[in-house]
């Protein structure tokens, strides 16, 4: 069984300590390629780490996170356009519009959005998109934007299945975590009328950890909970849901 870990963290502090035990136990798994998203000026160094450190399971997007938009956003974003033009990233992300804590820098995080769309359209790069309480503001932004040149995930895609069918019909895949493992996620409900062929597999590592390992630190070898999860769920087999969720990821990142 081999599994793809779309958007983990692992360059992250809470993995200073124990780093090499994680992708191991990562590896042991089957999870032999683990995409690294960027999320601020300040976490482009220690993914860029990992990833020498690391070369054949990890791969690296670059991004601002909607989250860390701040005053400061288009000096940060100038210089990670800079970085793009090394060509070593597989994608742009982690990107979006979050409004969930803090609605001061609206403006900012739709305008930091809008350009982080258009490189990926510049540079034919899949997108890892990170939206929550904003599927109205997104969804606007798609349709105006989509011309045939955007792809990529919805990372952690907890939504409705109304909001499912719209980023699937915009061209985009939806990327399951540990969420999906909870009691009260609503993905469960209407998992089977989704297209297996637009999932992808992720652990939003140290966020997130699945059930059984649920407030603890999640780390990319806890993505065999989720497929299993998954496959519960769909009535197939774990072996099934590596298979296609793999392909999907190697097809839409290039792997």
């Amino acid at each position: 069984m081999y599994l793809v870990d779309t958007h983990t963290h692992i360059y992250g502090s809470e993995f200073d300590l124990d780093r090499p035990e994680v992708i191991k136990r990562a590896l042991e798994n089957g999870v032999g390629v683990m995409l690294l998203p960027n999320v601020d000026a300040s976490t482009v160094a220690p993914m860029l780490k990992t990833r020498d450190q690391y070369p054949d399971c990890c791969r690296v997007m670059m991004g601002l996170q909607p989250e860390e938009v701040r005053e400061d956003y288009r000096q940060v974003l100038d210089q990670m356009e800079k970085e793009l033009e090394r060509g070593i990233y597989i994608g742009v992300g982690e990107v979006g519009l979050d409004f969930y804590w803090d609605t001061r820098f609206e403006k900012q995080q739709l305008d930091a959005f809008e350009t982080q769309l258009e490189w990926a359209k510049q540079l034919r790069l899949p997108l890892s998109i990170h939206a929550r309480n904003a599927f109205a503001q997104m969804a606007k932004i798609l349709e105006r934007k989509q011309d045939g040149g955007l792809c990529g995930v919805m990372h952690c895609f907890t939504g409705s299945e109304e909001e499912a069918k719209v980023y699937l019909n915009f061209g985009f895949h939806l990327g399951l975590g540990g969420v999906t493992t909870y009691k009260n996620c609503s993905v469960k409900d209407f998992l089977p009328n989704l297209p297996l062929d637009r999932i992808v597999l992720e652990t939003d590592a140290p966020y997130l950890a699945p059930v059984p390992h649920r407030g603890k630190r999640n780390e990319p070898a806890f993505l065999v909970d989720t497929a299993k999860r998954i496959a519960e769920m769909l009535d197939i087999t774990i072996e099934q849901v590596a298979e296609v969720t793999t392909e999907n990821a190697k097809t839409l990142f290039k792997l």
